[in-house]
């Protein structure tokens, strides 16, 4: 995991055409505190570039606590916004803490650095977070794609992922709000969502298949299993002397083809020799499926 997080940091300080490694360090490493300066909460306006929505409420709340008894140990990273006024940048949970605090200033270091430096700095923050939600971090990297123009293959490079992994978080954006949400409130998993984007072009089945899944707790293999039956309504299941019969390693390929191109996957083996079966519920998915068989 740290050697993830340092190719994190070297891959998204590359984001900027000539900018050297060192000097994103620079730009996103807070200062001691000493070389800061006090600035006035009502002065600070919140980051328009953070991909966060919820915060742990009984976290901040030990976190103001804290900031009432010591104060503030590092200082938010700032920059200026005009009519002396600022733009929070780095530190957001030390920002609302201390207002939580009833403090009224903030040590603080003011940067000048452009939008982009900004979304890149706390793009950053929020990948290298540990509780950020499966939402959370696919608005990280759909911003990443959107904002800086990168693909998909040049974003996993960067953040330490692999490219299959950046696809399944961005297709979960094109969920519903109400599931999209579900996810967010730890409703459902990460395994959920990425089960329930096969019922993308099913939008009637996939409201309700996402109500069994809630209202039964489904597992995420039982909810694999649920939407491979709303796609192939007309498929037999197998018996328990088919199940027993397919070879373990057959089987282990199957899932992990399926945990990479986001889709059913049958394969059908007999003796070295057989076929691998791509069960698709949309155009989207055969496009996604095609692209990804022709990179490798």
């Amino acid at each position: 995991m740290n050697e993830k997080r340092k190719v994190l940091g070297r891959g998204l300080a590359s984001l900027l055409p000539g900018r050297s490694a060192d000097t994103v360090a620079v730009a996103i490493a807070e200062q001691p505190s000493s070389s800061g300066r006090e600035i006035p909460l009502d002065l600070i306006d919140s980051n328009p570039y953070q991909t966060r929505r919820r915060m742990n409420e009984q976290a901040l709340q030990e976190l103001a606590e804290s900031i009432r008894a010591t104060g503030v140990v590092q200082p938010v990273v700032v920059r200026p916004s005009g009519s002396g006024r600022f733009q929070l940048v780095a530190g957001e949970r030390r920002w609302l803490a201390s207002k939580l605090a009833e403090k009224t200033t903030i040590p603080a270091v003011v940067r000048e650095i452009s939008n982009e430096q900004a979304m890149e700095i706390t793009i950053i923050e929020n990948l290298q977070r540990e509780d950020l939600n499966p939402i959370e971090q696919a608005r990280a990297f759909e911003r990443l794609s959107r904002e800086f123009g990168l693909t998909q293959e040049q974003i996993a490079s960067r953040t330490g992922k692999d490219r299959a992994s950046i696809s399944n978080f961005i297709r979960l954006l094109k969920l519903p709000d109400s599931i999209q949400e579900l996810m967010e409130n730890g409703g459902l998993t990460l395994g959920h969502g990425k089960a329930l984007c096969g019922l993308l072009g099913f939008p009637d089945e996939l409201a309700r298949a996402a109500a069994e899944v809630v209202g039964k707790s489904l597992s995420v293999r039982q909810t694999e299993e649920l939407v491979s039956r709303i796609i192939n309504p007309e498929q037999t299941q197998p018996s328990q002397s088919q199940v027993k019969s397919i070879d373990p390693n057959v089987r282990e390929a199957a899932r992990a083809m399926e945990q990479a191109l986001g889709v059913k996957v049958e394969i059908l083996d007999r003796k070295g020799k057989g076929k691998i079966i791509l069960k698709y519920g949309s155009l989207e998915d055969f496009d996604r499926i095609v692209e990804a068989l022709s990179q490798r």
